[in-house]
C-alpha cells in the first residue's frame, strides 16, 4: 500500500473505488435500518433463513433463462429468481409457525437448511447445461463486491430510498408490531400483513446485497449494526438513525480496506468491521454498554452505602433520645456496628467515604457524629424510607414484618418526583379515610 493509493481510496478518486464504496455504504445503511425491526421483533434468524432461501432461485432462474435462449447470467433475472424463492422461504417459515407447535427457531432452521441444500444441488445441476457457463454463480454465496457496476449501484440506492420512505410511512405500525403485537391486533391491525411488509423489505435488502457481501454474510449486515446501536440508546428513533449510520460506516470502511489490500475479500472485511464496531459498542455504549453499566453500578453501590450509614446513625439518635427536637449528638461506634448487618470491612470503608463527603465527623473519643449537612441528608433519607414503607403497607399489601426489607431494596432509587407522587398518594388516601363523603361526591 502506497500513500498515493491511500489518498485515492480515502477521497474516492478512482471510478471503480467510488462506485463500490458508495454502493456498499448505501447497502449498509439500508440493512441497518431494516435490521433494527428484525432485531426488535426477535426474528433475527428469519433474515438468515431468507438469505439462504434465495440460493435455489438463482439456480432455477439460470436454468429457465438458458432454456428460453437468453443469457443465463443476466443479473436482473437471477435477482428475480432469488426474490421468488426468498419470499417462498419466508412464507413457509410463517406457515410452519402458525400451523404447528414448532417454535420460530425450529421453523427457521428447517427452511434455512433445506433451501440452502437444495440451492447447492441446483447449482451443481445447472453447471451441465450445454452452451451456458454457470461459472461465477457461487459468487452469490460469498459475494463479489469488486464486480459491482453502475446498475447495481442505482439498484441499491433505489432500494434505500424506497425502503426509507416505506419505513417512515408505517413507522408507527412497525413499532407497534415489534413492541406489542397483541395490542396491534386488538387495534385492528393485521400482524400477518405487517409481518409480510417487513419481510418484503428484508427480502429487497437481502436480494440487492447478494452481489456485494453474499447470502451468507448479508445476515451479519442486517443484524450487527442494529445490535451495536442498541447499546447506545433506548429510544427507537435514535436507534434507527444510529443503526443506519453504523451500517454505512461498516460498508465504507470495509470496502475501502478491501480496495487498499486487493487480496482481502470485501464481504468478510465489511462484516469484521461491523463486528469491531459492535465490540466497541458493547463495551462503551452509554445505554447498555458493559463499562457504563459497571460504573453506574459502582455509583449506585456508593449511594446505597452512604444512605445506609446515614440512616443507621439517624435511627440510633432517635432510639437514644426520648423527646424532640432531635439533637445531633455523637454516637458510640459499638451501637452503629450492632444496628444492622455490615459485611466484613464494610463499615470502616463507608465511614471513610462519608467523611470524604463531609457527612460525618470522627470525634477524638472515637465516637461518630453527623455533620450539619449529613444530619439534614440523614433526616431526608430516613423520611423517604418510612414514606416508602407506609406506601407498601397501605397500597401494596406488604406485611409490616417484611416491609422494612422490601423498602430497603428500592428506596435508593427514589427521586424527588417519585417522593412527591408518594406523598400525594398517601395524602389523598388519608383525606379519603377521614372524609368518607368525598367518595360519594366523586
Amino acid at each position: 500500500m502506497t500513500l498515493e493509493l491511500l489518498r485515492e481510496t480515502l477521497f474516492l478518486e478512482k471510478h471503480n473505488t467510488r462506485l463500490v464504496v458508495l454502493g456498499v455504504a448505501f447497502l449498509g445503511a439500508t440493512a441497518g435500518l431494516i435490521g433494527s425491526f428484525l432485531l426488535l421483533r426477535k426474528q433475527s434468524l428469519l433474515g438468515d433463513a431468507l438469505s439462504h432461501a434465495t440460493l435455489p432461485g438463482i439456480g432455477i432462474a439460470f436454468a429457465v433463462m438458458s432454456w428460453m435462449g437468453l443469457s443465463g447470467r443476466s443479473l436482473p433475472g437471477l435477482l428475480i429468481g432469488a426474490t421468488i424463492t426468498g419470499l417462498l422461504g419466508v412464507i413457509l417459515v410463517l406457515a410452519i409457525r402458525r400451523s404447528t407447535r414448532l417454535k420460530d427457531d425450529a421453523a427457521m432452521g428447517i427452511v434455512l437448511s433445506v433451501f440452502f441444500g437444495l440451492g447447492i444441488a441446483i447449482l451443481k445441476m445447472v453447471e451441465k447445461i450445454p452452451g451456458q457457463s454457470a461459472a461465477g454463480l457461487d459468487s452469490f454465496i460469498y459475494g463479489k463486491t469488486a464486480s459491482m457496476v453502475w446498475s447495481d449501484f442505482f439498484l441499491i440506492a433505489g432500494t434505500l430510498a424506497v425502503t426509507t420512505v416505506i419505513t417512515v410511512l408505517i413507522l408507527k405500525e412497525l413499532t407497534l408490531l415489534c413492541f406489542d403485537s397483541n395490542f396491534a391486533s386488538t387495534e385492528g391491525w393485521s400482524t400477518l400483513g405487517l409481518d409480510i411488509i417487513l419481510m418484503a423489505l428484508v427480502t429487497a435488502v437481502t436480494v440487492v446485497g447478494l452481489q456485494a457481501v453474499g447470502l451468507i454474510l448479508i445476515i451479519a449486515f442486517l443484524i450487527t449494526p442494529p445490535t451495536a446501536a442498541r447499546f447506545w440508546t433506548n429510544r427507537l428513533g435514535y436507534m434507527l438513525v444510529l443503526s443506519t449510520v453504523i451500517g454505512a460506516i461498516s460498508g465504507w470502511i470495509g470496502a475501502s480496506i478491501s480496495a487498499l489490500y486487493s487480496n482481502l475479500p470485501a464481504g468478510a472485511i465489511i462484516v469484521i468491521t461491523a463486528a469491531l464496531i459492535f465490540l466497541l459498542s458493547m463495551i462503551f455504549g452509554t445505554a447498555r454498554g458493559v463499562l457504563p453499566r459497571y460504573l453506574r453500578h459502582r455509583k449506585l453501590q456508593k449511594k446505597v452505602g452512604r444512605q445506609h450509614i446515614l440512616r443507621s446513625t439517624y435511627e440510633i439518635l432517635e432510639n437514644t433520645q426520648d423527646s424532640p427536637p432531635l439533637k445531633n449528638l455523637p454516637i458510640p461506634m459499638e451501637l452503629l456496628r450492632k444496628h444492622r448487618y455490615w459485611a466484613k470491612g464494610e463499615l470502616p470503608k463507608l465511614i471513610r467515604q462519608a467523611r470524604a463527603e463531609d457527612h460525618v465527623e470522627r470525634q477524638p473519643t472515637g465516637e461518630l457524629r453527623l455533620s450539619e449537612s449529613g444530619f439534614g441528608e440523614a433526616s431526608r433519607i430516613t423520611r423517604n424510607h418510612r414514606l416508602w414503607e407506609l406506601y407498601l403497607i397501605k397500597h401494596a399489601d406488604i406485611a409490616p414484618s417484611h416491609v422494612d426489607r422490601d423498602a430497603d431494596m428500592v428506596e435508593h432509587l427514589l427521586g424527588a418526583e417519585i417522593v412527591h407522587q408518594l406523598e400525594a398518594a398517601l395524602e389523598l388516601a388519608k383525606s379519603t379515610i377521614e372524609s368518607p363523603h368525598l367518595i360519594e361526591s366523586r
